[in-house]
């Protein structure tokens, strides 16, 4: 059964060297569900990710999981609750697809620990559930850009942790890859009730698969929610600097965002629009 982990921001700041990027944020992620941060380049979702897996310290406020700062949990003990596929991870040269996979049971192994059956079935599973079990002795080289995503994702649930965040996991992908990567980590969701959160760029797509989306703009959250109660044009105005229409969207009935360029607006169609 899922463990559903609590995760918190309180008045969080985050930065690089004298550069504040995430300015006092709180936030608190729906056990069980997906969240999505979504935002302009450059308003601090990246940041705000490595912030709340400790990949960069909190400058003020804190980051909480299961009632503990983050930063007083043993390395090993955060990363068996808590797994994160960083932007463009890099894999060793000649790594076959089962190795790397097999990385991710690190956290779950002791000094001089040898691989066990649990680790065994756990890199299987996580093979199967991404659809790549077929792959497990190709070289990571060899594979496409949607395949090599898929093999990052197993070996994030091959540490089998119950909160996964993910930075932007559909980065370089075409659309039938985005897709698929989004309807697996949807799957991963659904059946094992892993807590996601992920960074993304596409809007229509965050609200096509969020539960819950956070909107950033200048290192702060501008709004929280569900999608269908959230976004309309005054956010996209907002958070985008960006004039547009928000209408049903006809295939999922979550909101669809169709920007206004300047060379494409009808001045007499505003059916459907959403202030």
């Amino acid at each position: 059964m899922t463990t559903h982990h609590s995760l918190e921001a309180h008045a969080l700041r985050a930065g690089y060297g004298g550069r504040v990027v995430v300015d006092g944020v709180d936030l608190s992620l729906p056990p069980g569900q997906i969240s999505v941060i979504v935002g302009s380049n450059a308003c601090g979702k990246s940041t705000l990710l490595k912030a709340l897996a400790r990949l960069i310290p909190a400058r003020e406020g804190s980051v909480i999981l299961d009632g503990a700062r983050i930063d007083s949990i043993p390395t090993k003990q955060l990363a068996q609750s808590l797994g994160l596929l960083p932007q463009q991870p890099v894999a060793p040269e000649g790594i076959a697809v089962a190795d790397l996979v097999g990385r991710g049971r690190h956290p779950h192994q002791k000094l001089f620990r040898t691989w066990s059956g649990e680790d065994e079935r756990a890199v299987a599973a996580a093979l199967e559930s991404t659809g790549i079990a077929h792959l497990a002795d190709r070289s990571v080289d060899e594979l496409s850009g949607g395949q090599r995503q898929r093999v990052w994702i197993a070996m994030a649930l091959a540490q089998e942790t119950d909160l996964l965040l993910l930075d932007e996991p559909t980065t370089f992908l075409d659309l039938t890859h985005q897709v698929e990567v989004l309807d697996l980590l949807t799957d991963l969701n659904r059946e094992r009730g892993t807590t996601i959160v992920m960074v993304l760029h596409d809007i229509n797509l965050a609200a096509r698969y969020a539960d819950h989306l956070f909107a950033m703009h200048a290192g702060r959250i501008l709004s929280s929610g569900a999608p269908a109660d959230i976004v309309d044009a005054g956010l996209i105005r907002d958070v985008f600097s960006l004039d547009a229409q928000v209408i049903e969207d006809p295939v999922s009935g979550t909101p669809l965002v169709l920007p206004r360029g300047r060379h494409h607006v009808r001045a007499a169609d505003t059916s459907g629009a959403t202030a």
